[in-house]
């Protein structure tokens, strides 16, 4: 195996057995041997005779080559005692008080398990409905949505990766309006991203702009009707706020529904690649593109012989997880068993098509996607044809779509995940989408950073006698080599990264491949701080004409800083800024209570003093040492901080904004791993301020004391915000900067990652 060394860690923090005290006591070489054997062993489950050996070692070379990896449950919990393999659930939500919290309490047990899980709340009767049973006034989709979040926080993922959640709502739903802004307060519904379910009919009346029917769940009644034009632009415009929320193409999600005498399919999974009938479950894994390359003279090609024998041992392996699997609920299991559906994707397509020299926004860009895409599914479909040969079809086959043709051993067999961590494994790009950065700094533990570049970048650098390090680290300060000099413009044309690409060709890609996948195409189209409502408005639109089941957007830094109230749009008036123009900070008070702390900085050693009174932090103070460093900077930063504080705003969203700032000439060092000035402020202050909070309980004595003696604090660890006091850019982890993938955001440096 070559792993790289993020990788490597990776692994070790997230993935590979650990004794009672976190420390590892497998390898990753081990990991992949255990994986193997476990899914093997399906095998005798078809044939007494199975060489399960033979099956072990395919399977292992399979993963330790990087030539393919399965979802992170799987690579977790395979050959363990917990055994739950699938990433997908979906689980329906009935409109009774006993049929929600049955439902809360099977997420609750799947996210301990470690998987995601979608829902639909449109069978929910609407806000201030009545409640014939009771009498009483039914309290709507979105206050049962928190009470999902609220139980989604309480449970951490498997212990190792945290809840997340998919929430849908129909359009024609009473309650859509609330719904779709619902989550432009960042701090609220934490845990879920959120969907607009969209139906043709109200496509078709958005372009004509017509009204159209809202409809009571429960009594089927007409409620009344809203403009479709209207909606769809409130729409547009939360999504342009702060990403949230996406949209999701119901009719034409149902139209690919293999199965539908079992019913419609209602929601996704966490990400929306994976649409799922109530109660099912899906496991999923992906190809890595950038390894299926072979020369030609002096080209590379794809090799399809490699990629064909790849897919077929992928779709066994996955085939194998559906019955290795140990389902959280007995129901789960068995709609599983009756599609078998499975979802093989892709990742590293990026790092491919820049070893093709392909831009990646260009018409052979998305010629590329197409016909490799088509080769993955229709390969895909022979190895479950050739499955089914032994095995037999998947139980529901006579019924579906697919009766009277040959039979399949998986009702659907490909799905675009959007990778996470695996790529991070592979050491390759994320799923389908372009390049995050070429080159960025990355900071250790040993007081050093270095940085580090794209492995297929570096090399052709290298080959064509313009690398240097001090390029790279130019490189790294925007990630990209759209303002380099020193770089022609034949190589920018190749090397794009993802803000590079425009919106448009963001969509077109994701289209490229929803042609030839059985279920969806996790993809982020990234825009620009700068980027208008009519752009993103622009791209949704896109995505409806080219055929996409959704798509979700996110615009840079949109949820670095609440929401501002656009009054022109949602009709409200814009009195926040008149009304913060009266708040003045409380005197400071004659007596505190505080620490100091020394950080040691790229400058020297930075002092920290911040102290508190009993309404609250109040003042930070910081003095450089004799290093020198930049004390003017550093003292504004903490007169700003103190005024906002005594003001009245809240720590945690000081915090937010202060961590994760970058200066290039800071180092991290081994106590609070620091990337700034500002960035140690915050830390200190996050510090100081779950060290108050746990002083309230007098017989919290033990939490204060690791407070107190702790190099540092993380966010999930500060008992006043429960971990969602985050941003969006800054892993709370480790302080990188974190991509955002599919609604959620992860970081490449640790392996962090959040949904919602």
């Amino acid at each position: 195996m070559q792993l790289s060394e993020s990788a490597a860690k990776v692994l070790e923090k997230r993935y590979l057995q650990k004794d009672e005290s976190g420390n590892p006591i497998e390898t990753p070489d081990g990991l992949f041997r255990r994986v193997a054997k476990a899914i093997a062993a399906a095998d005798a489950n078809y044939d007494e005779k199975a060489d399960l050996k033979k099956t072990e070692q395919e399977f292992y070379e399979l993963m330790s080559s990087l030539l393919f990896l399965p979802n992170s449950p799987t690579l977790m919990n395979a050959g363990r005692e917990l055994g739950q393999l699938s990433a997908c659930f979906v689980l329906p939500v009935e409109d009774t008080m006993e049929g929600i919290f049955e439902t809360i309490k099977q997420a609750a047990i799947i996210h301990k398990s470690g998987g995601g899980t979608g829902f639909s709340f449109s069978r929910l009767r609407p806000k201030g409905s009545i409640v014939g049973s009771t009498g009483g006034v039914a309290s709507g989709p979105i206050s049962f949505m928190k009470v999902f979040n609220s139980a989604t926080e309480a449970v951490k993922q498997g212990g190792t990766r945290r809840g997340a959640n998919m929430g849908i709502l129909r359009v024609d739903h009473p309650d859509i309006l609330e719904f779709i802004s619902c989550k432009q307060d960042n701090s609220e519904i934490t845990n879920f991203n959120i969907s607009v379910g969209l139906t043709e009919a109200f496509m078709e009346a958005v372009s004509r702009n017509e009204e159209y029917k809202l409809f009571d769940p429960h009594t089927k009644k007409c409620t009344g009707k809203l403009n479709a034009r209207d909606v769809f632009e409130k729409l547009v415009v939360a999504a342009w706020s702060n990403g949230e929320p996406g949209i999701i193409f119901l009719d034409r999600i149902n139209k690919a529904n293999v199965v539908p005498k079992q019913g419609e399919i209602e929601s996704t999974n966490p990400c929306g690649e994976q649409p799922l009938l109530p109660f099912e479950s899906c496991n999923l894994g992906s190809l890595n593109l950038a390894a299926m390359l072979k020369t030609s003279g002096k080209k590379l090609e794809i090799d399809y012989k490699k990629l064909k024998q790849t897919i077929f041992t992928a779709v066994h392996f996955l085939d194998n997880v559906i019955d290795q699997n140990r389902y959280p609920i007995e129901q789960i299991a068995f709609t599983t068993r009756q599609t078998r559906k499975i979802g093989l994707g892709v990742m590293g397509f990026a790092d491919m098509l820049y070893q093709l020299g392909i831009p990646y926004n260009s018409e052979e860009g998305v010629k590329c996607a197409e016909t490799v895409m088509k080769f993955v599914d229709d390969t895909a479909k022979d190895a479950s044809a050739a499955l089914a040969e032994t095995r037999g079809a998947f139980p529901l086959f006579d019924e579906s779509v697919y009766a009277g043709s040959r039979k399949l051993r998986n009702a659907t067999v490909t799905t675009i995940a959007p990778t996470g961590t695996i790529s991070m494994i592979a050491g390759v790009s994320s799923g389908v989408e372009p390049v995050f950065a070429l080159s960025f700094i990355r900071n250790v533990m040993d007081n050093t950073e270095f940085v580090e570049t794209n492995p297929v970048f570096r090399e052709y650098a290298k080959a064509n006698g313009f690398y240097s390090e001090e390029l790279m680290k130019k490189i790294a300060k925007s990630g990209s080599l759209h303002a380099m000099a020193e770089v022609s413009e034949d190589v920018k044309k190749i090397f794009v990264t993802a803000h590079d690409v425009s919106p448009v060709w963001h969509i077109r890609m994701q289209a490229a491949f929803q042609k030839y996948t059985d279920n969806a195409v996790s993809k982020t189209v990234n825009f620009e701080n700068s980027a208008t409502i009519a752009d993103v408005r622009r791209v949704f639109e896109l995505a409806y004409e080219l055929n996409c089941k959704g798509v979700t957007i996110y615009r840079d830094g949109s949820r670095d800083l609440q929401v501002l109230n656009i009054g022109k749009v949602s009709g409200k008036e814009e009195t926040a800024r008149e009304d913060a123009a009266q708040i003045s900070p409380r005197p400071r008070p004659t007596v505190t209570t505080g620490f100091t702390e020394k950080v040691q900085i790229g400058c020297g050693n930075l002092y920290i003093t911040v102290n508190y009174d009993e309404h609250g932090i109040c003042e930070v103070f910081t003095h450089t040492g004799r290093g020198g460093g930049c004390p003017s900077q550093s003292e504004a930063t903490a007169r700003l901080v103190s005024i906002a504080l005594r003001a009245g705003m809240d720590e945690k969203a000081i915090i937010e904004q202060l961590r994760g700032i970058r200066c290039p000439t800071t180092i991290r060092n081994n106590k609070l791993n620091v990337t700034s000035c500002p960035d140690a402020i915050a830390r200190v202050i996050q510090k100081v301020y779950a060290y108050q909070l746990n002083s309230r309980d007098p017989m919290n004595q033990k939490q204060i004391e690791t407070i107190i003696n702790a190099d540092h604090v993380s966010l999930e660890s500060c008992s006043g915000c429960g971990g969602d006091c985050d941003s969006a850019s800054a892993c709370p982890e480790c302080g990188e900067e974190m991509e955002h993938e599919g609604g959620c955001v992860i970081c490449r440096n640790c392996g962090y990652s959040k949904c919602g």
